[in-house]
């Protein structure tokens, strides 16, 4: 079932329903054709989700260089008056030429290293025997598009008896207006209704909410309660990316040794 009144203290921007807790059934059953891409791996150890930050990866870096070729154009403005007139322009140009140039820059930096350092894949790891779940956590901060600290892959690893899944949507640019749609993971202080984190787990409602079940099942039953899919898993670090800019500077998933050996081993 799906719940009808928000269950944490906080729940998400957007927040429609809460999903079913971890130990509790699943609301829904996974149906494979419906879902893009099937499990990276299973054994009956773990399971290995793909997960991305970005639903079309490729298009960010041109409107990068749209913004960049935009943050120069104030310069061509500046020589073309002053070759003429023989000074600056006016305090008013002056000012709007100088927004036209920094807010061009800082787009095209953020929307470039979004599409380009952003890994090819961020997987979701569910370790049945250690109850552990282990995020491949891509982090960027708008506000800080120079920075390196507050850019980067940090993997780190949850329990899975403090997650808690929800719907989301909000109203987005999507050319004429439109919904844009998530479910979401939020990490609870323990016995509480605290969250102490959230991201993203999947794109659109319907197909998070098959992809949680998959969890479920895995977590409660064990590998044998998921759906056979009739395709095999991508290989996100060696699939061919020739005609995609993006994916192509995209770093290759690369877990931290200790963790990478954790997520998939037994205690």
């Amino acid at each position: 079932m799906a719940y009808t009144a928000p269950l944490l203290d906080k729940p998400a921007p957007g927040w429609k329903h809460d999903l079913p807790g971890p130990n509790h059934p699943p609301s829904v059953a996974p149906y494979p054709p419906v879902l893009p891409n099937p499990p990276n791996y299973v054994d009956d150890i773990y399971l290995e989700l793909p997960r991305s930050t970005f639903r079309v990866r490729g298009l960010c870096v041109w409107v990068a260089v749209f913004l960049f070729l935009m943050s120069i154009t104030p310069f061509f403005a500046w020589i073309t008056f002053i070759s003429k007139e023989g000074s600056l322009p006016p305090f008013a140009a002056n000012i709007a030429l100088m927004i036209v140039f920094t807010s061009g820059l800082w787009g095209a930096v953020y929307f470039w290293r979004m599409d380009t350092e952003a890994p090819r894949n961020e997987p979701i790891r569910f370790n049945r025997l250690r109850r552990k779940v282990y995020v491949y956590r891509f982090h960027h901060d708008g506000g800080k598009p120079f920075s390196r600290s507050a850019w980067g892959v940090r993997p780190v690893a949850y329990d899975w008896d403090d997650l808690h899944a929800e719907a989301c949507g909000v109203y987005g640019p999507m050319g004429t207006g439109g919904s844009i749609q998530t479910v979401t993971l939020a990490v609870l202080k323990p016995g509480t209704h605290e969250v102490i984190d959230r991201f993203l787990f999947a794109h659109e409602i319907h197909r998070g909410e098959m992809y949680w079940a998959m969890a479920q099942l895995f977590m409660q039953q064990g590998p044998h309660a998921l759906p056979t899919f009739p395709y095999p898993p991508r290989d996100w670090n060696n699939e061919d990316v020739s005609f995609n800019l993006a994916r192509r500077l995209a770093p290759k998933v690369q877990w931290p040794a200790e963790m990478d050996l954790e997520s998939r081993t037994a205690p």
